[in-house]
């Protein structure tokens, strides 16, 4: 057996693992621990659970969390920072905003502390031009400290390097020629970006999780080797692309966010499959929701994200906001008397009251216990816990009773998800009754339904797969590298052949890299965009380009439109300005038969409950329960329904229709 992909997305609390026979159309699933703090381990068992063996693998592709969990637990290497004079607080003054829009206090603390953050002289102003030659022997001093003090990971971040890199390039010569391995990071390679603030902590982020993500990539690759697999090992980035596990530590600050990149690309080639490239993607977990924005067909890539609070990596990625509620999210009354809900979670462990581990707060999945939606049976004596603390912890003190309690959670729950689709879509001047919902994850098909029907959203589409469907994107997304180069002048003194040459230059370099890669693509693309603003605002617009060589006119013209588009305002009095030059190169990878997620030989004539169960929808209805790998194609339900399977359960609400389509998507018609 030859040519199978695998596709491997290690979460926090469990390994999926999708195998494709493209030949065949045969797919093999795993759903195994993920086992910390070496996830390698569940990698491997997520194989061996799947029956494979790894000597007919030909392609993995592999979703991590490493990077983005050292980033947000703070689990970092050592670091250290050289900086031009005068400027080592950069990272610490950032752009003075506040953790709390309406607050007067709160913390931050930098990825890289002060005294490990140290100046040289050396300056160049905006334009490039040299005012303080570099010090290399004040370089040198500074490189020997910080390997004194036990960095295991250097920085090199200079003021303007953006518009000359020449001292950035320079220093890392004379450092490399002391420190004691190759952990050495220039703020200007990752990000041509003027702002040095963002710049700093991008390079700063990615010299801290080098070492760490290298170390994992390589123990991998090593125990992957021992069991058969001969192949390249290619690594999900944040952008939605891969690429091979020898380069990725090199940048490594692009793979956080890995695996909601993946999980949206998941959604951009089921949609693509099931007619519907408008997609508001929704994947709730056990402890965060992640939401985006696809239009027509294209996942949204965005410069500047910020992982949590003045945690700006402004590096390409997928653009996915989050909100702190998941299935193990917790529900409390504060002092105030207020139900709250998250973003506090149980986690795995001890985890809601109702898996039996030893929880005692309640969350969202005990109040979905409590409501009928999921099955009482299958958690035992746990489930009478689940009900009985719910009307201690929530019930009783707001004078309801226990499924009332469990309802408000629920309810409240759904606000925070809506408020992260409406900053995904009505923020963005989208309209989401233009879109479909998008769920998966192991709880998102349970909030769907009522989530469409508060914001107008008139089709939820749930894949075959909700809770693998990060695994998926794994193996269905393309190779792709983004280019960003910082020009930052009034559109109307641009030289034109200058950004045509810089277009022209990234588009080449992407090209090279793509082909130095042993996949087998059917074609390569470029798409260009610039980031744009009027002269005097701060916050960037991007706007897509039609090729590498626009008129003026005509990047005056598309971003006056797109800053209609999403303000509804002109303002033809002030000048345009034009701030970066993005080119993506895409090499495409050939598509994948995904009918075969559902075994068509389980598939029934004709949808047969299975069980029929007690679930509250304002009031308890009787509900036909269905297992999903036995529905039929020309399926056609009307609600409520639940829908079970291996990985999730969907709850369609009364009155809601239900459909199938040739890949067993489910499609949900909500009405409003």
């Amino acid at each position: 057996m030859t040519g199978l992909v695998a596709g491997v997305d290690v979460g926090g609390t469990f390994t999926d693992l999708v195998i494709f026979d493209p030949a065949s159309g045969d797919v093999r699933l795993a759903k195994v621990p993920t086992t910390l703090p070496n996830q390698s381990g569940g990698v491997l068992a997520a194989f061996e659970a799947a029956g494979a063996d790894l000597k007919d693998i030909d392609l993995i592709v592999h979703g991590t969390t490493t990077t983005t969990n050292a980033v947000l637990e703070r689990a970092l290497a050592k670091t250290g920072l050289i900086t031009t004079m005068g400027f080592r607080d950069v990272l610490e003054l950032g752009r003075r905003t506040r953790p709390h829009a309406y607050g007067m206090h709160g913390t931050f603390t930098p990825v890289i502390p002060r005294d490990l953050r140290l100046e040289i002289p050396e300056r160049m102003d905006a334009k490039g031009r040299v005012l303080t030659p570099l010090d290399e022997d004040a370089l040198r001093a500074a490189v020997r400290h910080l390997a004194d003090q036990g960095c295991e990971s250097l920085v090199i971040h200079f003021l303007h390097a953006y518009a000359n890199p020449a001292h950035e390039r320079r220093a890392a010569e004379v450092a490399a020629e002391i420190w004691p391995n190759r952990y050495i990071t220039m703020g200007h390679a990752l990000l041509s970006e003027s702002r040095e603030y963002e710049r700093g902590v991008t390079a700063a982020v990615n010299a801290s999780v080098q070492p760490l993500l290298e170390r994992y990539v390589a123990r991998l690759a090593e125990q992957l080797a021992l069991k058969g697999y001969s192949r390249d090992l290619l690594v999900m980035n944040g952008n939605g692309g891969m690429v091979a596990a020898k380069d990725v530590a090199k940048e490594a600050v692009k793979t956080v966010m890995s695996g909601p990149a993946s999980g949206v690309m998941a959604a951009v080639a089921t949609g693509r499959r099931a007619g519907m490239p408008n997609l508001l993607t929704y994947d709730m977990g056990g402890t965060s929701t992640d939401v985006a924005m696809i239009r027509g067909g294209i996942a949204p890539v965005s410069n500047e994200i910020e992982v949590e609070y003045a945690m700006p990596i402004h590096v390409p990625m997928v653009d996915v906001r989050t909100v702190g509620a998941g299935g193990g999210s917790i529900a409390r009354i504060d002092a105030g008397g207020m139900l709250r809900v998250g973003p506090e979670s149980a986690g795995s462990t001890p985890g809601p009251i109702c898996y039996g581990r030893g929880g005692t707060r309640v969350t969202i999945s005990d109040a979905n216990l409590i409501l009928g939606r999921l099955p009482a049976a299958r958690f035992g004596q746990a489930a009478e816990a689940a009900r009985q603390a719910m009307q201690d912890q929530i019930g009783t003190p707001l004078g309801l009773t226990t499924e009332e309690a469990a309802e408000a959670v629920i309810r409240i729950a759904n606000t925070h998800m809506a408020g992260a689709i409406r900053m995904v879509s009505i923020s963005l001047g989208a309209d989401p009754r233009d879109f479909a919902l998008f769920a998966f994850g192991g709880a998102g098909p349970l909030h769907a339904v009522a989530l469409a029907r508060e914001l107008a959203i008139p089709h939820v589409l749930i894949p075959a797969r909700p809770g693998i469907t990060n695994a998926l994107g794994c193996v269905v997304a393309d190779l792709r590298h983004d280019f960003v180069r910082t020009v930052n002048r009034p559109l109307d003194t641009a030289d034109m052949a200058d950004l045509h040459a810089v277009l022209a230059g990234q588009e080449a370099e992407g090209r090279r890299l793509i082909a130095a890669e042993k996949i087998t693509l059917t074609a390569t693309r470029a798409e260009y965009s610039a980031d744009m603003q009027f002269v005097g605002q701060t916050h960037l617009l991007r706007v897509a380009l039609p090729n590498a060589t626009p008129s003026r006119e005509d990047l005056q013209s598309l971003f006056e439109a797109a800053y209609h588009a999403r303000f509804r305002v002109d303002l033809p009095t002030i000048r345009a300005n034009l701030v970066n030059l993005n080119t993506s190169v895409v090499g495409q990878r050939a598509e994948l038969d995904l009918s075969s997620l559902i075994d068509p030989k389980g598939r029934k004539p004709t949808a047969t409950p299975t069980d029929t169960r007690r679930v509250w929808f304002d009031g308890w209805h009787d509900t036909p329960v269905y297992w999903r790998d036995h529905l039929p194609l020309d399926l056609h339900l009307t609600g409520p329904a639940i829908i079970e399977q291996m990985d999730t359960t969907s709850i369609i609400d009364p009155g809601c229709t239900v459909t199938s389509d040739a890949d067993g998507n489910l499609i949900v018609k909500v009405p409003q």
